[in-house]
């Protein structure tokens, strides 16, 4: 797999976390319509942010749980080769 999809699927996984629990929290949640979308996003994105934190500082112990994240190796990314000037 190239490091580009390891990239996307372990950025998309914890945004759809998130998604989830911002939907599980707003089962039930009787607030202005405005509000509630506001409320939403902020736990949603709160979420993410929190789920991959977490689950990078616990990959970085233990590499299994690096599936968590949909993949368990990190992208590798390397700088193009510089040119030298008879190029």
């Amino acid at each position: 797999m190239s490091n580009f999809f390891i990239a996307i699927i372990r950025t998309f996984v914890p945004i759809a976390v998130g998604a989830v629990v911002g939907w599980l929290a707003s089962v039930g949640l009787e607030l202005d319509p405005e509000v509630q979308a506001q409320a939403v996003l902020g736990i949603s994105t709160l979420a993410a942010s929190l789920y991959y934190l977490g689950v990078a500082a616990l990959a970085a112990k233990v590499p299994a749980f690096g599936w968590l994240l949909g993949v368990a190796r990190n992208p590798v990314y390397t700088l193009p080769s510089a040119k030298t000037p008879s190029e």
